[in-house]
């Protein structure tokens, strides 16, 4: 077993220094020495076979159930080194990524049942969790760094003016937030902009806090928050937008959520998405994360999703690529996270802690080393209902920035 580990990880890894200890007590180094040197100990011969047999699944797996442990560096400098490499993928893991491949849509067949089921085991985890990493407005999406040292309450406010300031909300207009969190844009779009916003969402413990948030702030008359799916949502809206939902929707359904995207949407209407993406083409999700954290879930390709919006009879408006922000906000949360990693273990157990702190770094890592990408699409029915250059986004952007200056001062629920 030591000859054969030694023999794969010396063929995949090129770059870096990882010396690995094996259950059996050998060590050897592998890479071309650069970098900060990592070293890696494996506890059982059985996490050895399981990262030989199929390591996406098999290398997660082992480090939540203690099986391989970090013993310099963390687990983020691990992956930074594994997803760093010249392939994408060890050889003898691409068999099961052709098989991933061919029965992707069968795993993100989300109907209206599966996708609820989807989302709660991910959202409906205890709200105290997010509390522990994310921003003061439970923001859990990219957020948007204008500057190398904006703090993350700052990035996320960014992107809510950024992504507001592409929607051109006008006082009293009609706006849907499909997927809308716990309300934090809902509520920016209802206090700052003057809209009359409809969220919806499928988590229970979400719609919970974004309509007690709503009532707090007193915008229960302009922000209203549902229990609904997008499918089944009646219209028309002057404005759409959804920030971190189309992960969750399945390329199966892509023509399902833009044709009714498209029914919704007013004549002289605007839509906003906000998607995570890939760019180097269609792909199939990585097993661990589909099976412990996302279920369901399939980040797309441009490739992918430019059909549908043509099939739908949508205009695109405006593609924005944003590079590296993610890397930055999972940084952010993973510190954050690991700050207080001992408050996850007493709401949950070590497993759980292990399991969420290699599912942030996986994150940042593949961000930040590889294709990943978040995407922003501008979207209207008819030509001429945004302006013809990018400038009135910098110019918006100002007015909602003065506009927030005499907003109302954040609240916290109690216990945050």
């Amino acid at each position: 077993m030591d000859r054969l580990l030694r023999s794969f990880l010396s063929q995949f890894i090129r770059r870096g220094s990882l010396t690995v200890t094996t259950a059996n007590g050998s060590k050897f180094t592998v890479g071309d020495g650069t970098g900060d040197p990592i070293a890696v100990r494996f506890v059982t011969s059985d996490a050895e076979r399981k990262i030989l047999i199929n390591p996406e699944l098999g290398l997660g797996e082992a480090y939540m159930n203690g099986e391989f442990l970090v013993e310099r560096g963390n687990i983020a400098d691990v992956l930074a080194i594994l997803l760093d490499q010249p392939e994408l993928l060890p050889h003898w893991a691409k068999p099961w990524w052709h098989l991933r491949y061919l029965v992707r849509h069968i795993r993100q067949f989300n109907a209206r049942a599966r996708s609820r089921r989807n989302v709660a085991h991910h959202y409906d985890l205890d709200a105290r969790l997010y509390s522990l990493f994310l921003d003061a407005d439970k923001q859990y999406s990219c957020a948007y760094f204008e500057t190398p040292d904006a703090t993350l309450d700052d990035a996320q406010l960014a992107k809510k003016r950024h992504v507001s300031a592409k929607l051109l909300v006008k006082p009293g207009q009609r706006v849907l937030d499909i997927g809308s969190g716990w309300g934090g844009l809902g509520l920016y779009l209802a206090e700052i902009a003057g809209a009359e916003v409809t969220g919806v969402t499928l988590s229970t413990e979400q719609l919970q806090i974004a309509n007690t948030r709503a009532a707090e702030k007193g915008l229960t008359h302009q922000a209203r928050f549902l229990l609904q799916d997008y499918r089944d949502v009646p219209g028309p809206f002057d404005r759409i937008v959804s920030v971190g939902m189309f992960e969750h929707v399945g390329a199966r359904f892509y023509d399902t959520y833009f044709q009714r995207c498209a029914e919704l949407l007013s004549d002289d209407g605007v839509m906003l998405l906000h998607s995570i993406g890939r760019s180097q083409g269609p792909d199939s999700t990585n097993p661990w994360i589909a099976k412990y954290i996302f279920p369901g879930g399939y980040i797309p390709s441009l490739s992918e999703v430019l059909p549908a919006i043509e099939n739908a009879g949508l205009l695109v408006c405006d593609i924005e690529i944003l590079r590296l922000h993610y890397a930055e906000t999972l940084k952010a949360w993973r510190e954050r996270f690991m700050a207080r990693r001992e408050e996850a273990v007493q709401l949950y157990d070590e497993r759980f802690a292990l399991m969420w702190e290699f599912y942030l770094a996986a994150s940042e890592m593949t961000f930040r080393k590889q294709g990943m990408m978040n995407f922003q699409i501008q979207l209207t029915k008819h030509q001429g209902v945004v302006p013809m250059t990018r400038d009135y986004i910098a110019h918006e952007e100002a007015r909602l920035r003065a506009l927030e200056g005499g907003a109302k001062p954040k609240l916290r629920l109690a216990g945050e």
